[in-house]
C-alpha cells in the first residue's frame, strides 16, 4: 500500500478517502516518513526542491493544496516523474470578497477608525471626523484577470465602479461585456487606476511589477491592493509612495517577506493590513483540502490527476 504523507491536518473527509489507499503520515514529524512516501499533500510554507525529492525516492505525486506554487521546483519534479498538482477555482469567491474587503476598508478608512474607537479616541460624531472616500464613479483596475480578478470585478459593478484590467491573455468580448470590463495596455492600468487591485502570479516576470517607477505612473491619491503574491510589489518602495502622499492607501493581505512585515508599513495609518486570509473560510479550506485529496487518490489509483501544473 502506498504511504501519503501530509504537512497539515487533513479533514476527515479527506482522510476518509486516502485512507484505503495506503498508511496517512503527518503532520508532525513529515519529513520522517518521506522515504517511503508516494504521495506528499502541502503547503505553500513548505519548500519542494531536489533535496526534498531525494529524500522521497518513491514519491509520485506532490499535492499542493493551495493555488500557488512558486515553492514547488517544477523542472525538478518533471526529471524524477513526479506530477505536481493545486487548488484552482475552489478558493476564488473567498480570495475575492477579501479583496473587495480591502478596497472597502481602505477607502472608507476602516483599520485606523476601529483602532481608534479602541485606543479611546472616539469622542463623538464631526462633520469632518474619519473621512475616506466613495467607491462610486471610481475607476477600479485589476492586474490579472484570472479567476479571482474576474470575481473582483463582478463585485465591483453594484459598488458603481468602473473596471478597466490588464492581463497576459485578454477576455474575449463577451467575457468583457459580462463584467463590464475594458482591457488596457500595462502603462494605462497604471494611470488610469483609482484602485490597482493584483491578481496575477508570482513568475519572474511580475516579480516587483509594483516597483517605485510603475508607483510614480500610478495616479496620484490612488490606492494599492494585494492579496495576490506580496513580491509582486516593492514594500520599501510602496512606504515611500505612501509616506510622502503620492499613493492615498494600501490594503494588503500578502508580504513581500511572508511572514515578515516591513517595519515601515506598520507604522502607517492608511495601509490596512492583514494576514495572508484570502481563503481563509471553514468551506473554503475544506474544498481545498479535498481537491488536493482527490488529486492523490487519482494518481494513486492509476488515473490522470484533476488539477495538474508545469
Amino acid at each position: 500500500m502506498a504511504r501519503i504523507v501530509c504537512t497539515f491536518t487533513l479533514p476527515d473527509e479527506a482522510v476518509d478517502l486516502l485512507r484505503p489507499l495506503g498508511p496517512i503520515a503527518g503532520p508532525e514529524g513529515w519529513r520522517e516518513s518521506l522515504a517511503d512516501a508516494e504521495a506528499l499533500l502541502c503547503l505553500m510554507t513548505e519548500r519542494v526542491d531536489a533535496d526534498l525529492l531525494a529524500a522521497a525516492p518513491r514519491l509520485r505525486i506532490v499535492a499542493n493544496a493551495v493555488v500557488g506554487y512558486e515553492h514547488v521546483d517544477l523542472a525538478a519534479c518533471r526529471a524524477r516523474g513526479v506530477t505536481v498538482t493545486n487548488t484552482p477555482g475552489v478558493l476564488t469567491d473567498a480570495t475575492a470578497d477579501v479583496a473587495f474587503a480591502l478596497i472597502l476598508g481602505t477607502l472608507r478608512g476602516v483599520s485606523s477608525a476601529e483602532r481608534s474607537v479602541r485606543e479611546g479616541g472616539f469622542d463623538g460624531w464631526r462633520f469632518d471626523g474619519y473621512l475616506g472616500a466613495d467607491l462610486a464613479g471610481r475607476t477600479l483596475g485589476i492586474y490579472g484577470m484570472g479567476r479571482i480578478g474576474q470575481a473582483v470585478a463582478r463585485r465591483a459593478a453594484p459598488f458603481g465602479m468602473r473596471v478597466i484590467y490588464h492581463s497576459r491573455t485578454r477576455l474575449d468580448a463577451a467575457a468583457e461585456a459580462a463584467l463590464g470590463a475594458r482591457w488596457v495596455e500595462f502603462d494605462e492600468l497604471l494611470s488610469s487606476s483609482d484602485v490597482l487591485s493584483l491578481h496575477a502570479p508570482l513568475t519572474p516576470q511580475t516579480r516587483h511589477v509594483i516597483d517605485a517607477d510603475a508607483m510614480l505612473r500610478m495616479r496620484r491619491g490612488a490606492f494599492l491592493i494585494n492579496t495576490a503574491r506580496g513580491p509582486l510589489v516593492d514594500e520599501a518602495a510602496l512606504v515611500d509612495a505612501l509616506r510622502d502622499g503620492h499613493l492615498a492607501g494600501a490594503g494588503l493581505d500578502v508580504y513581500e517577506r511572508e511572514p515578515a512585515v516591513h517595519p515601515g508599513l506598520l507604522d502607517l495609518p492608511n495601509v490596512m493590513l492583514l494576514p495572508h486570509i484570502g481563503s481563509a473560510t471553514v468551506e473554503t479550506r475544506g474544498r481545498m483540502a479535498m481537491l488536493a485529496a482527490r488529486n492523490v487518490h487519482a494518481v494513486l489509483s492509476g488515473q490522470p490527476p484533476l488539477t495538474p501544473v508545469g
